[in-house]
């Protein structure tokens, strides 16, 4: 019932969207026109190799890394230094949304696995990956980038680390439990780890953009970066030919289409809604004046970093969507340390995503760990802000 009330209030609210828009009011014109312009634009420099590749990564973690191998280095019983740090730089590979690592955390947590590495591993997994340092530091600059990954890695050890303080009883109790066997891999690490690095160095040289000012070592890459992509490429496909069973890379590809079918129309989506709302960097087309996200997200305040958190927090993004939105929103005024703000809080959270995770690990947990995120967020941006040059 609760679902055909939901439609219901659906079909209404286009019905009225699409009774009331004032069409023939220019910005409305111009806002529409604007959320196509980016998307084109989205679509013709970022997703052929950039998403691409990321969709190929996703799909081979959820076939190729066992619920073993999980616990192995995430169980309450493993090395912490390993767990942690593993946690920490999961992300760097995993190519997913805020409630796409759900189901990844509530296997390795429901199956024992620490508080601590659990939620160090639910944050980094959607806050950083290789994609992500590449987009954010290519279309909104390095600075932005670096902070980012460096913001996300310590972001996940941090909280992961006072997630394990503040519940440390339980953590006692699963230290105390017996270790659950674990099953050998299909074939050895080393292969496992040179087909995901493969992938990985495919995605970053393929991303490898021109850079807008001369710069020694990017420039040279750049001059070569489609033959080092070729290469990996190449090495690929002799991995699959070598070590994969014919099945398994029909799995893979399965599991490769999913995300993409998962993610795409939320990606394409989250574009349109940041071109039609604050337009294209530098610009006042959007529906959204640039005077008004100056004023609650301009400068660095307390409030504007706060509030990015916050309204970070609460949205939903798809992988990388949170980039176009910045773009726009740091086109429109928006401070260096808010936009760091709510690349800290926004794509670890979301409503969705919250609402999963207290169904996991329960209400007080839940409220913790989104406090953290959000505290944290605040601050950091803050400081950012400061050393950027920040009011």
């Amino acid at each position: 019932m609760k679902t055909e009330w939901k439609k219901l209030l659906l079909f209404v609210a286009v019905f009225l969207i699409a009774y009331y828009i004032p069409l023939k009011h220019p910005r409305i014109q111009g806002a529409i026109l604007e959320a196509f312009y980016m998307l084109q634009d989205y679509a013709q420099k970022h997703v052929l190799f950039c998403l691409v590749p990321a969709f190929f990564i996703a799909g081979g973690i959820s076939v190729f890394i066992s619920q073993a191998s999980v616990m192995r280095y995430f169980g309450a019983q493993a090395n912490k230094i390993l767990s942690y740090g593993v946690a920490s730089i999961s992300g760097t590979i995993l190519a997913v949304c805020s409630c796409t690592v759900l189901p990844l955390f509530a296997g390795i947590y429901r199956r024992g696995a620490g508080i601590g590495p659990a939620t160090a591993f639910l944050y980094s997994g959607p806050a950083i990956n290789v994609l992500a340092i590449i987009l954010t530091a290519r279309i909104l600059g390095w600075e932005l980038g670096l902070a980012r990954a460096l913001g996300a890695i310590i972001f996940s050890i941090v909280i992961g680390l006072l997630m394990a303080l503040f519940f440390r009883k339980e953590e006692a109790e699963k230290a105390n439990a017996p270790m659950p066997e674990i099953e050998a891999e299909a074939r050895p690490l080393w292969k496992t780890g040179l087909y995901f690095l493969s992938m990985v160095f495919i995605l970053i040289f393929a991303a490898w953009g021109k850079p807008k000012e001369s710069v020694g070592f990017w420039d040279a890459v750049y001059s070569v970066h489609w033959y080092l992509a070729g290469a990996f490429l190449i090495a690929l496909i002799l991995m699959l030919i070598a070590w994969f069973k014919k099945d398994e890379v029909k799995e893979w590809v399965s599991s490769t289409w999913t995300f993409a079918q998962m993610i795409l129309p939320l990606l394409f989506g989250g574009v349109l809604v940041a071109g039609f709302l604050m337009g294209s960097p530098n610009s006042d087309t959007g529906l959204i004046p640039s005077r008004y996200i100056a004023y609650v997200v301009g400068g660095n305040s307390f409030f504007a970093n706060f509030f990015s958190s916050v309204v970070g927090a609460l949205m939903y993004f798809a992988t990388l969507t949170e980039v176009p939105i910045l773009q726009g929103l740091i086109g429109s005024g928006m401070g260096q340390g808010p936009a760091l703000a709510l690349l800290l809080a926004g794509p670890a959270l979301s409503l969705p995503n919250m609402i999963v995770i207290r169904s996991i690990m329960g209400t007080k947990k839940t409220l913790v760990f989104i406090g953290l995120v959000v505290i944290m967020a605040t601050f950091t941006g803050m400081l950012f802000g400061l050393i950027m040059g920040g009011v």
